[in-house]
Formats: structure tokens, C-alpha cells, sequence
């Protein structure tokens, strides 16, 4: 008996031993997932402020752009009463570097592929405010025009470059709303031009417009900072045969390895890496002029978007401002600028509102293949913003807002019939897509086709 309660004892022990032995080892399991979770959550963590402040900084140029916008609609005024301009060297003046700043696009493709994404940027601003302190120190119509002339260039170079350098950079769940960061970054711009119109409007007039241009300078600093934060495009990378510097940083933009190591393949296939025997070199110039049927889709969608953009007015309206509620009937600079600022700030609400709703309910918009639509919209800008004067007295303001209104209704049409649904879509998907004609059906193409289509390839 006395043995029996002794090793009924001993059981007892053992089954207490591996009782304690269990809850210790659950206890290390859910601490070990504990501390994978928050691994997890901490990389995803520093992978959105990561993505998020390059495309924040890769964005400055951009309110460089709509500064000069903005505050140009308000110094063109005291420029016309210092300098003596008439009123086709207002509209020349104000319209030019909607025009000349297509040359800065065309060349922009070329020259990010050369020297970077990045240093491309970096470029961008330092011809721009080469250009903005010309035309704060110039003391006669041609200086400023000279000066006008560089600036036109520079935003060129970042109006093409910007919003490429966040898609190549953005991971595809984020990449329509990061995108999306220059067109808040331009219009938060001519916001700060309104606000610097009005700010200023009480200095006397040769000195007035001079401040309000050399303010424009200021953001070149944070440019300067920028370039020690944002890393290189990883497609950019990959087209440089420098695949492991691609990687690292698709690994500070990507959440996992198993998405950076899928990305980094789409990137590798998309830029000829992975079936260099089906690619051939081709002059940029040549794909143009005698484009394949993909290119062609791609050259209508872009360039259509942008030519209706800017043929709808918005350039006019912004531009032009002062002038619209001058001939409704509010007198004085300081009362119109004022109202200006109105306009600044409904425009930048409205932005903020699509952008937030973009990821959510979809796009249409191409974002990428950037620098000829770049062209149409420059052209366009350009078209309209040297002409609104002379066709506003020639059949009103109302007359030409009502035309604006019809072009409006045919931008409509154009985007339900020619645009294709992109949401959801890396960049590299996109470009399948475009590639395969039987799969594009009513204008929208579902994800899972495209992954089709990609395996195939």
C-alpha cells in the first residue's frame, strides 16, 4: 500500500510537472507571437512614414509650380502697372511657360533614365529657382521673360518626374492615393501664391510683385534636405542592372519579403530583365511616331486626360482670377486678390476630397507612360491661358465659360469610353494590360486577368 501511494504520488508530481511544463510552453508561445505581431506591426509602421515621406518630399517641386501659378495671377497685375506691358505681353507672359515647360517634359523622360529619378528632381528645382530669382531681380520685360522661360523648363522636369518617381515607389494598395501628391502639393501652391498676393498687395508696386515671385525661392532648402532622405527608384535600379540596391529599397516600401521579392520580379519582367530575348532597344522617338497598338492606347489615355484637364479652363480660371471678378463687379487689387484666396481654398478642399475617395471607389486616370501627357496638358494650358483675355472680350467671360462647360461634357464622355479601371493594379499589371487588347472589354479589365495575362508572359 504503502509503495502503491507512493508511486500514485510520484504520477501526481510528473503530471503537475508536465502541466507547469505546458503552460510554460504556451506561455512562450504567445509570447513569441506577441512579439512577431508587433514585429510586423512595427515594419508596416515604418514602411507608411517611409513611403509617405518620400512621396511628401519627391512632391515639393510641385508647389514650386503651383506657387508660381497662383501668385502670378495676382503680381501680373502690378507687373502690367510697373513695367507698361500691354495685354498680349500678359497673356504671352502668363501662358509661355505653360508651353515652353513641354520641352522640359520631353527631355525629362531622357534624363531620369540617365542620370536617376532622383537626381532629376533635384534638377527640376535648381533650373526653377535659377528661373524665380531672374524674374525677382528683372528689370525689364525681356529679363522676365528670360527668367519666365527657365522656370518653364524646370517645372517641366517636375511635372513628369514627380508623379513617376511615387509610382515606381509605392507599394499598389497606397499607389493611387501617394500619386495623387502632387496635384495636392500644386494646389496647395497657388493657395500660398493667393495668400502671398494678398500678403503683400499693400508694398509699393515695383516692389510689391518682386516679393511675391522671390518668396517662390524658399522651398529649394527643403528640396536640398529631401535628397538626403528619398532613395532612388527601385525600377530605375533594376533598368541599371543594380537589382540588390533594388531590393533594399523595396524592402523600405514593402511590408513583407514575399512582396518584395514579387515586386522586384514584375519589375525585373517589365523592364526586360527576366526575357531579354523577347525585348528589343527601340529610339524613344520611333515608338511615338509609329507606335504598337498598346503604345497607341496608352498615347490616347494619357494624352486625352491631360488635354481635357486643361481645355475644360482650370488653368484659365486659376490664372486669370482677379480678372474674372474684376468684370463681375468687386473693385480694388486688395478686395480681388481676397476673393482669389476663396478660390485657392475651394480648389485645394475639392482636391483633398477626391484624393481621399480615389483608393476607395477606383480611377480611371492613367498614372503612368507620364511625359507625353505631360506635353498635352502643357500645350493645352498653354493654348488657353494665352488666349482667355482676348476671347473673353471677344464673346464675355460668361460666353467662354459656357464653352468651357461643353468641353466639360465631352471630357465626360471621353473618360467612360476610352479610360480603363487601374485601381488595385501595380504599374507592371498596367502595362500588361495595355499589351493585350482581348482582354480589355468595356473599359475595365478585372485584376485577376491581368495576373492571368502576367503568368503568361
Amino acid at each position: 500500500m504503502g509503495v502503491q501511494e507512493n508511486g500514485d504520488g510520484v504520477g501526481d508530481k510528473n503530471k503537475y510537472r508536465r502541466m507547469d511544463s505546458d503552460a510554460a510552453d504556451d506561455g512562450i508561445l504567445l509570447s513569441s507571437n506577441a512579439q512577431c505581431h508587433e514585429a510586423v506591426f512595427k515594419r508596416k509602421n515604418n514602411v507608411q512614414k517611409f513611403v509617405f515621406a518620400c512621396a511628401v518630399f519627391a512632391s515639393l517641386n510641385s508647389v514650386l509650380m503651383g506657387y508660381d501659378v497662383g501668385v502670378m495671377s495676382g503680381a501680373i497685375l502690378f507687373i502690367q502697372q510697373d513695367l507698361k506691358i500691354s495685354e498680349v505681353q500678359q497673356e504671352v507672359l502668363v501662358g509661355i511657360l505653360s508651353i515652353i515647360s513641354l520641352f522640359g517634359s520631353l527631355a525629362g523622360g531622357k534624363t531620369s533614365d540617365a542620370i536617376g529619378r532622383k537626381w532629376t528632381i533635384a534638377l527640376a528645382a535648381i533650373v526653377f529657382q535659377t528661373g524665380a530669382a531672374i524674374m525677382t531681380l528683372a528689370p525689364s520685360f525681356a529679363i522676365l521673360m528670360t527668367g519666365r522661360l527657365l522656370a518653364g523648363i524646370g517645372i517641366g522636369f517636375g511635372v513628369m518626374i514627380a508623379p513617376v518617381y511615387i509610382a515606381e515607389i509605392s507599394p499598389t494598395v497606397a499607389r493611387g492615393f501617394l500619386t495623387s501628391f502632387p496635384e495636392i502639393f500644386i494646389n496647395l501652391g497657388i493657395l500660398l501664391g493667393y495668400v502671398s498676393n494678398y500678403a503683400f498687395s499693400g508694398l509699393p508696386v515695383h516692389i510689391n510683385w518682386r516679393v511675391m515671385l522671390g518668396v517662390g525661392i524658399l522651398p529649394s532648402v527643403f528640396m536640398g534636405f529631401a535628397l538626403f532622405v528619398i532613395p532612388e527608384s527601385p525600377r530605375w535600379l533594376v533598368m541599371q542592372n543594380k537589382v540588390e540596391e533594388a531590393r533594399l529599397v523595396l524592402s523600405k516600401t514593402n511590408e513583407n519579403e514575399s512582396e518584395v521579392a514579387e515586386r522586384l520580379t514584375e519589375i525585373q519582367m517589365a523592364a526586360g530583365l527576366a526575357n531579354a530575348e523577347k525585348y528589343e532597344a527601340k529610339a524613344v522617338w520611333h515608338e511615338i511616331l509609329y507606335p504598337s497598338p498598346a503604345v497607341q492606347r496608352m498615347l490616347i489615355t494619357g494624352c486625352g486626360i491631360q488635354f481635357f484637364q486643361q481645355v475644360t479652363g482650370i488653368d484659365a480660371t486659376v490664372y486669370y482670377s482677379p480678372t474674372v471678378f474684376k468684370d463681375a463687379g468687386i473693385k480694388g487689387n486688395t478686395q480681388l486678390l481676397a476673393a482669389t484666396v476663396a478660390v485657392g481654398l475651394t480648389k485645394t478642399l475639392f482636391v483633398l476630397v477626391a484624393i481621399f475617395l480615389i483608393d476607395r471607389v477606383g480611377r480611371r486616370p492613367l498614372l503612368f507612360a507620364s511625359a507625353l501627357g505631360a506635353v498635352g496638358s502643357r500645350v493645352s494650358s498653354g493654348v488657353v491661358t494665352m488666349s482667355f483675355l482676348s476671347v473673353s472680350r471677344a464673346i464675355t467671360v460668361g460666353g467662354t465659360f459656357f464653352v468651357f462647360s461643353v468641353i466639360s461634357a465631352l471630357a465626360v464622355l471621353f473618360v467612360h469610353l476610352c479610360i480603363p479601371e487601374t485601381k488595385g493594379k501595380s504599374l507592371e499589371q498596367i502595362e500588361m494590360m495595355f499589351q493585350n487588347e482581348g482582354e480589355r472589354q468595356g473599359g475595365v479589365v478585372e485584376l485577376g486577368d491581368v495576373e492571368r495575362l502576367v503568368r503568361r508572359q
